[in-house]
């Protein structure tokens, strides 16, 4: 079931009945830290008010719900995922080994509950050239494109174009590139951010228009679908990662309520729900879209593990809808701690290795 965000009666009563759920007591791990290209760079210049993990920390404590940071390059990180006195984890980690399925497979191992979308959905929509495969094959328009690996020759000329590692978000190793002399480079440096022994890179076709975004957040009666944000982009040719970063709180980019035709807002929310239900995405989800001149929409990528910033797109479609952002975390918090466990017996102790 899905909810729609103009019927506020739905969404009024949605919201009235996650509150009478409370978390007060639940020790939450919230998974953080430099894993990944991304999640460093926002570690290295973000300020620190701005970074999700503090957004979280204080939502949590306004929930009444203790909260464990874990840093997934400290020593014990597995040991204290399945130690004693975590209730649920809360993974905001981005890109390979966070948001990409590898992660949500271990906890389903070690029997613990989490927020967000399982192993297959996770897998399908952290990899942008997998889940343009899987756009294609569900009718859902998305930009033309070629995949490179570092092994190939270096592609003809068919600019301009997007180039893009796969993995990974925030625009890092991404480049737009319009000349044929800058090619080289940007392949090289998007394979760089891949980690896995055979780097890939998506080379798409650009769409000029208007970048927006639809998040989606599971409530106990349904899904809720976000009304589309549009993004405005000041002072660059594209919304690179610097401009995503805006480290000096320069305002660089706008995000507001997208003034689109109807049209458009009704396949924009088809093609987020047909995402969503079809990948087997759970607790929260935000699918970025390009909208053309024309008013036609193409799917890029869908988010697994949306940033969770007070300020995030994610945030901002919730806010939209009336929903704050303690309110936010209480929904995903609900649909963990509410979901069907793994039944299949389990080691006393998984984390004991014989030979």
């Amino acid at each position: 079931m899905f909810i729609d965000a103009g019927d506020r009666e739905a969404v009024d009563r949605e919201i009235t009945g996650l509150r009478e759920w409370s978390p007060l007591g639940l020790v939450v791990a919230v998974a953080y830290g430099g894993l990944s290209a991304e999640d460093r760079l926002y570690l290295a210049k973000s300020p620190v008010d701005q970074l999700s993990v503090t957004a979280l920390r204080e939502a949590l404590s306004a929930l009444g719900a203790g909260v464990r940071v874990l840093d997934p390059t400290a020593p014990g990180f597995v040991a204290h995922l399945a130690g004693p006195g975590v209730d649920v984890v809360l993974p905001n980690l981005h890109g390979p080994f966070g948001e990409d399925g590898r992660l949500q497979g271990l906890l389903d191992y070690l029997r613990v509950p989490y927020c967000g979308s399982g192993v297959p959905a996770c897998a399908v929509a952290a990899d942008k050239i997998l889940c343009k495969e899987y756009m294609r094959g569900l009718g859902v328009p998305t930009p033309d494109w070629r995949e490179w690996a570092a092994t190939d020759q270096i592609l003809d000329w068919r600019g301009p174009v997007m180039v893009k590692p796969p993995l990974g978000g925030s625009s890092v190793g991404m480049s737009l590139v319009d000349d044929p002399d800058d090619v080289a480079r940007a392949l090289a440096e998007a394979a760089e951010t891949d980690p896995s022994p055979a780097p890939r890179v998506l080379v798409e076709e650009v769409i000029a228009g208007t970048p927006v975004t639809v998040g989606l957040l599971e409530l106990p009666g349904g899904v809720l679908v976000f009304p589309p944000l549009a993004t405005e982009v000041a002072g660059g040719q594209w919304y690179d990662a610097e401009i995503k970063l805006d480290a000096a709180g320069e305002g660089m980019v706008t995000v507001s309520a997208a003034d689109l035709p109807a049209t458009t807002v009704t396949a924009l929310t088809a093609h987020a729900r047909t995402l969503w239900e079809r990948l087997g995405c759970r607790g929260m989800a935000r699918v970025d879209f390009m909208v053309d001149g024309d008013g036609h929409a193409f799917g890029l990528e869908v988010n697994p593990t949306p940033g969770m910033s007070a300020v995030s797109n994610f945030a901002t479609g919730a806010e939209l809808c009336g929903i704050s952002h303690a309110d936010t975390v209480r929904a995903v918090l609900h649909e963990a701690i509410t979901r069907r466990t793994y039944d299949v017996p389990l080691s006393p102790d998984p984390l004991l290795i014989t030979r």
